[in-house]
């Protein structure tokens, strides 16, 4: 089985792909007025109208309403990234930060509110570009195992 990408649901395709174009540098391919795709080396980012919806099953998806999906993309400079959007990103969640496990990070919502990261990672990176590449991988399992420490901190550190 082969992950092949994330799709979001919106009513606004056009709006949702000019600003996904503007906040990646991908160009986005269209399928059809209601269905583009923005294609990165690691991942494809698949944008629909809430038209398409009833081809899977009415009613299972619904535009602006994602509370738990973060999606990512690695970019090479995320403060530059940020002050190419700033002015046109409305609502950054968080500026640049260095994250516990070591990337710098950048979070904001798109138009309908789904969040969007942005990331450089500052170790292992060529492996991990590897591993999107499809050539090894080491990078990323050092990415995760660093991930779970900070997390596991973080939470000891919480009170009660």
């Amino acid at each position: 089985m082969d992950f092949v990408s994330i799709r979001i649901i919106t009513s606004d395709v056009a709006r949702l792909v000019d600003f996904y174009e503007r906040a990646t540098g991908a160009q986005a391919t269209w399928a059809t007025e209601d269905f583009a795709e923005l294609k990165t080396a690691g991942a494809t980012l698949a944008i629909a109208d809430t038209r398409t919806v009833p081809l899977f099953a009415p009613g299972s998806a619904r535009p602006a309403d994602n509370h738990s999906v973060i999606t990512e993309f690695l970019v090479d400079d995320v403060d530059r990234v940020h002050q190419n959007l700033t002015g046109y990103v409305t609502d950054f969640v968080n500026e640049p930060t260095t994250m516990p496990w070591g990337n710098r990070s950048l979070l904001f919502r798109d138009p309908d509110g789904n969040l969007v990261n942005l990331d450089v990672v500052s170790f292992g990176e060529s492996a991990v570009a590897d591993e999107a590449a499809g050539d090894g991988g080491e990078g990323q399992e050092v990415f995760g195992l660093a991930f779970v420490a900070a997390v596991q901190a973080a939470a000891a550190a919480q009170p009660g």
